[in-house]
């Protein structure tokens, strides 16, 4: 199913949802504002054109008189504006009796102007079929007995043209004051939002491991919540560490009764002997196998990489001398760069648990390597035994299978590592090595937000 616009902005980030309302907030009120301002300038315009009609109106009426030795209507005063004297230029002006023109602008020439009724400025279709703009009123001049009409035209283009002026100016204006604002938005969202990307680049340091706690040189309400975010880290470092002291003292504290208990076991009966044996490796089995995972460190978000090699070295050291004593040999490559984000204790114990199975189980050798791929690091561990099925692989990571009763050993390390590893997050596969052994190969991720 293709992705809404709905689970887009779900998912966008604070400060594209602040410019996306940014900019639906511009792009509604700069154009309703404009609109209005456009409107009103238009009622301004046409306000003032009709006041200039009036006093037009006004200066024509001023300048009619009845000629009494020629016995018509005649007009002697000039005008201030020359287009009445051009021909359909569209401004016009005229007296009527009411049917006939009795006197006009030289502008309106063989063409005449309604008849309209006195009042507000009316619109109409002119000569050349112009937009007009009319005025009129009623005089009455003596001797006449009828009334006269008066009236004053002028084209509405001049209110077009005026207002068309100030709707490109005023689109203008609204178009560079908005991205005035936008730009202005989105600076002040960059530098509000300043200090939760550096809260989330402290929580990166922090998961990745680069550091222990978070900044506190925010503002006042995100130095209290980066404070009690350190003070949490911090309380749970504390758990971890006594949780794990309090696994390894356990560990010590049932160490001896145990072998003290074995010990006094071989004066007991043959049966009885073998009954409480068996019941006391079961103590003994599943009291390291819940130790193991209650001392482990977790699943590696808080803990900062390490190097496996430095790591690795004293365990290697240590199962080199044992592997000499049993003839074999040990080999290890790798690489002095490679690291994991894992407790140091915790790969000790994985790789020494697998160490320790291969070397119970090769031939001549046992080699272990290390490496990277795109989402995590791998370590494999190599012998030259007999190898196993992949039923017995299988069975291999169950907790306390012995596939061989012969072989010293509780059983356990194999099914330790796989904990220990699910723990992480990783993944434990055993498999036919290239020799005809058993390879266990180790994969962990790269953690991350």
């Amino acid at each position: 199913m293709s992705t809404t616009w709905r689970d887009r902005l779900t998912r966008a980030s604070v400060a594209t949802r602040l410019l996306l309302a940014a900019l639906l907030l511009v792009g509604l009120l700069l154009p309703l504002a404009g609109l209005g301002l456009a409107h009103h300038f238009r009622d301004s315009v046409t306000t003032v054109f009709d006041e200039r009609l009036d006093g037009l109106l006004n200066q024509v009426i001023a300048g009619v008189r009845y000629d009494a030795v020629e016995q018509r209507l005649v007009h002697d005063r000039e005008l201030g504006e020359p287009r009445f004297r051009q021909v359909l230029s569209g401004w016009y002006w005229q007296v009527s009796d009411g049917n006939d023109r009795l006197l006009s602008s030289r502008s309106l020439w063989d063409q005449r102007l309604p008849v309209l009724e006195t009042g507000a400025p009316r619109e109409l279709v002119g000569p050349r079929d112009t937009e007009l703009r009319v005025l009129s009123r009623q005089i009455q001049l003596a001797p006449l007995d009828t009334p006269l009409q008066v009236s004053v035209a002028a084209p509405t283009r001049a209110i077009d043209l005026e207002a068309s002026r100030f709707n490109r100016l005023l689109s203008l204006s609204l178009a560079a004051l908005g991205l005035l604002i936008l730009i202005g938005l989105a600076l002040q969202i960059r530098w509000g939002l300043a200090p939760l990307r550096r809260l989330r680049h402290d929580l990166e340091a922090v998961e990745s491991g680069a550091s222990e706690r978070l900044g506190t040189r925010l503002p006042t309400e995100l130095a209290r919540l980066a404070g009690a975010m350190n003070a949490v880290l911090e309380r749970d470092r504390r758990r971890l560490e006594r949780a794990r002291h309090a696994a390894g003292n356990l560990a010590h504290a049932l160490k001896t009764p145990v072998s003290v208990l074995t010990t006094l076991a071989d004066s007991f009966p043959e049966e009885a002997r073998r009954r409480l044996k068996g019941e006391l490796a079961r103590i003994d089995d599943a009291t390291r196998h819940h130790l193991a995972r209650a001392s482990a460190a977790g699943d590696g978000t808080l803990n900062r990489p390490i190097d496996c090699h430095a790591t690795l070295r004293p365990v290697l050291d240590g199962l080199s001398r044992l592997a000499q004593r049993r003839g074999l040999v040990l080999e290890h490559d790798l690489d002095d760069r490679l690291s994991v984000r894992l407790d140091p204790q915790d790969l000790q114990e994985i790789i020494g648990n697998l160490l320790d199975n291969a070397l119970r189980w090769a031939s001549h050798r046992v080699t272990l390597s290390g490496g990277r791929d795109d989402e995590g690091t791998w370590l494999k561990v190599e012998d030259d035994g007999p190898g196993m099925s992949e039923a017995d692989c299988q069975a291999a990571l169950a907790r306390g299978a012995r596939l061989d009763e012969q072989r010293s050993g509780s059983g356990l390390g194999l099914a330790i590592v796989h904990d220990l590893v699910k723990l992480h997050e990783g993944t434990l596969t055993l498999e036919r090595a290239d020799g005809g052994g058993l390879c266990a190969r180790l994969w962990l991720p790269e953690t991350s937000w």
